[in-house]
């Protein structure tokens, strides 16, 4: 038997474990940097498969599957095992226990996929020559990113991989199929926070106010210009704003307002040019009409990209495991993701795994109180993650 058809045998054979352990996983949900049980059900499973590995970045696990020749070549694999602060509406037998916590974002797709993939590679170490290092990041949902504090911790050396590849689910890609986007795919996203300072008092009266509701308004509609007519139109950029308090009443203009907001960008000189655009517009405009603007701008991830060769020979080896009219080309994506900052340090590939199925009703995107995935993924999920490995180590 060929070591392809090898690994689709046994990411068969373990499809209804990996079932079991998604549904676990998914029924206890943990926020940011606050994985335990999680780490430690992770740890559980290493054990059970007989892989060694180590913590790190506290709730963090690294483990290095030797195959022949160890030190020839190495491979990296990355999942993320934290979940976000959503109150699950799904009914299901496997819905989340931890009220207020949910497995939104797939998180427990990409650790039960690595786990599948770990026992097969594990399995099939004598067969492939070099090293793959297998990486379980807390933390991505939330800054400064998991990945920074692993990358800090020295999760890329000894061994330092040369490439490493990462897998998301993707709710609007059918379940069998995957996608990949070459070169710029993600972008940086930052956070915005003002605090428009005015002078409230009655409604009824305003000369004697400073509105800063009105001086907000005008900010947020004002910045806008910034990407409509400062940014390069073969620069995507994205400035939202999702949160405004102003804490008044009909007839009450409130002292302050605060404004809250995003900004996203595949450009990372432009990114800063912005960053003080947004700045100096927002405070000027605030003092030309009397009031103040405190903004704070927090700078989180940098833009994703998917190196050529590593994309190109990734998709490659998904067409010879799915065929080449499961494998989809895709646009990018003004979304973030914290495996950006491997990306900026180590060849990457950043691919993403379909869960979606639409006769099934499963169509609900990531960050939703609905969101699910066609369990059939899984099997996928790990196949695919373990001959990607197994090729790329091959063509190093």
């Amino acid at each position: 038997m060929s070591i392809i058809d090898e690994i689709k045998s046994r990411a068969r054979n373990i499809h209804l474990d990996l079932i079991g352990i998604r549904r676990h996983i998914h029924s206890n949900p943990e926020l940011s940097f606050k994985e335990y049980e999680t780490s430690a059900f992770i740890k559980k499973e290493l054990d059970r498969i007989d892989v060694q590995y180590s913590e790190m970045a506290g709730t963090g696990i690294v483990a290095l599957i030797k195959g022949k020749n160890p030190e020839s070549k190495v491979v990296a694999l990355r999942a993320d095992i934290d979940a976000l602060p959503i109150v699950e509406a799904n009914d299901v037998p496997y819905k989340s226990q931890n009220t207020g916590v949910m497995h939104a974002c797939g998180h427990d797709v990409h650790t039960t996929s690595m786990l599948g993939a770990t026992q097969i590679l594990n399995d099939l170490k004598e067969n492939f020559e070099g090293s793959i290092k297998i990486i379980f990041q807390p933390g991505e949902e939330k800054l400064p990113g998991g990945a920074t504090l692993m990358i800090k911790e020295g999760v890329l050396e000894n061994p330092t991989p040369a490439s490493i590849i990462g897998q998301h689910v993707m709710p609007f890609i059918p379940a069998g199929k995957v996608g990949f986007k070459s070169g710029m795919y993600m972008a940086s996203a930052d956070e915005i926070y003002m605090t428009i300072r005015g002078k409230g008092g009655h409604a009824a009266m305003p000369e004697h106010n400073i509105d800063p509701v009105l001086i907000a308004s005008h900010i947020i509609v004002a910045v806008q210009q910034i990407v409509s007519r400062n940014a390069s139109p073969k620069i995507p950029s994205v400035l939202s704003f999702g949160k405004v308090n102003a804490d008044g009443a009909t007839n009450v203009i409130p002292n302050e307002v605060k404004i809250e907001g995003t900004f996203r960008t595949l450009n990372e000189e432009w990114r800063a040019r912005a960053h003080e655009k947004i700045k100096k517009l927002a405070q000027s405009l605030a003092e030309g009409m009397g009031g103040q603007c405190d903004i704070e701008i927090r700078k989180g991830y940098p833009f994703l990209k998917n190196h050529p060769e590593v994309t190109q020979r990734a998709k490659d080896s998904a067409i010879e495991y799915l065929g080449q009219e499961n494998v989809l080309d895709l646009d990018i994506w003004m979304a973030s993701e914290d495996f950006a900052w491997y990306s900026q340090q180590v060849d990457s590939c950043f691919y993403r795994l379909g869960t979606g199925n639409e006769s099934k009703g499963i169509i609900s995107g990531v960050h939703t109180p609905t969101f699910d995935i066609d369990e059939s993924a899984l099997e996928i999920g790990a196949g695919l993650m373990a001959w990607i490995a197994i090729r790329e180590l091959t063509a190093l």
